[in-house]
Parts: C-alpha cells; sequence; structure tokens
C-alpha cells in the first residue's frame, strides 16, 4: 500500500500542476516550484523537465524530504528514485495526462527526465 488516501490521489494526481517543496539544512521549506505529477496505480511520481542541474531537483536530493501542494490537497512527503523498471509506464501516463507529441511532454520522457523520476511518498509522522 503506498500511504496516500483516495482523496490524496485523486487531488494530487488529478491535477495538471503541483507546488512542490523541498527542505533546507534548517528544515524549513524552501521556495516551491510548480512541476508536473502523474499516477502509476496508487503511486505518484514527479520527474525534473530539465534533468537533474534543475534547483529544485538538486534541493530534494539534499534531504529527501519536503512538501506538495495541488487542488487543495497539502501533504509532507518523503522523496524516493523510482524503480526505474517502471519508466515506459510512467512515461505513458505523462503522455496520456499532458498530451504525447508536444515538446515538453517529449523532454519529460526522454533519458535526462527519466533518470530524475521519484516517488513521492505520504510522510506517515
Amino acid at each position: 500500500m503506498s500511504g496516500w488516501t483516495e482523496e490524496q490521489l485523486d487531488g494530487i494526481g488529478g491535477t495538471g500542476e503541483i507546488r512542490i517543496t523541498s527542505r533546507g539544512d534548517d528544515g524549513e521549506l524552501r521556495r516551491s516550484r510548480i512541476i508536473w505529477v502523474v499516477r502509476e496505480g496508487d503511486e505518484l511520481y514527479v520527474r525534473s523537465v530539465n534533468g537533474s542541474g534543475a534547483a529544485w531537483y538538486r534541493g530534494t536530493r539534499d534531504h529527501l524530504a519536503g512538501h506538495v501542494s495541488a487542488d487543495g490537497v497539502e501533504a509532507d512527503v518523503a522523496f524516493e528514485d523510482a524503480d526505474h523498471s517502471l519508466d515506459d509506464r510512467i512515461d505513458a501516463a505523462y503522455r496520456a495526462k499532458y498530451g504525447a507529441g508536444s515538446a515538453a511532454v517529449d523532454q519529460i520522457t526522454g533519458p535526462d527526465a527519466r533518470a530524475t523520476t521519484m516517488r513521492l511518498v505520504p510522510d506517515q509522522s
């Protein structure tokens, strides 16, 4: 089980964009960024369209903790590297949700973005 409620999965996974924020060294939330999210089964996944060099992505790697908000749903999360055997399914989810054939979708399903795929795990504390 993923730990997400159906309401959270629908709210976060069903919206077009989410706000994602990582935690800094002091434990405080940094500045949020707007990114795309997809739902695959009962899990939520994000990628950096600009690859591992994107500031928000590097921030998530520092402490592997942060916060997401979307469609009235707020959740503290842990960031975990995704199982890359799911990359093709996650690509398909991005294409289905955001439209196949656009330059942005082509980029987020490309190798640099695929390498940054993270699973969002709800903080249960």
